[in-house]
């Protein structure tokens, strides 16, 4: 849920109006609107550069996924890998343009450790592939962008951790 929509849910929950805190609160969402929107514009034209990136980093670093018997090895395998990569890309561009990490949690992580152990996908392994996304998203940012963006990362980085 937004910033905006949550003030104005917990105002009409107490019937009263917005305090000044939370309108400040408002006012600075909304003056990072355009960085929020730069950020996730950033992401959605790069997702193919950033999955390739970080796949083959994730490849290097843990070849034995790739490997006969991994759980990336062979054509099938290794799109279905690239598929939810992008996929982790989009809920962290979700995230960042609400400017809050509910769309992560309540899109894409409840159950998704519980998904991945009935699949036989190495949480872990899942785990090492989003810090590789960071990575390669996080590397076609201003420092500011990046900073911003990072927590969105972490976040789902921690959840399956």
């Amino acid at each position: 849920m937004s910033v905006v929509s949550q003030v104005i849910l917990n105002a009409d929950d107490e019937l009263r109006y917005p305090s000044s805190g939370e309108l400040r609160t408002i006012e600075d969402f909304l003056s990072t609107g355009q960085q929020r929107l730069r950020i996730a514009t950033t992401l959605a034209e790069n997702e193919k550069k950033i999955v390739d990136q970080a796949s083959k980093e994730l490849w290097r670093k843990r070849p034995d996924f790739i490997a006969p018997g991994g759980n990336a090895y062979g054509q099938k395998q290794r799109a279905l890998c690239l598929r939810d990569y992008g996929w982790y890309l989009r809920l962290v561009t979700y995230g960042v343009i609400a400017g809050d990490k509910d769309p992560i949690e309540s899109i894409g992580l409840v159950g998704v450790r519980e998904m991945y152990n009935a699949l036989d996908v190495p949480v872990p392994g899942m785990v090492e592939a989003i810090r590789c996304l960071k990575e390669a998203s996080l590397g076609l940012l201003s420092n500011e962008e990046a900073e911003a963006a990072a927590p969105y990362f972490d976040y789902i980085i921690q959840a399956m951790s």
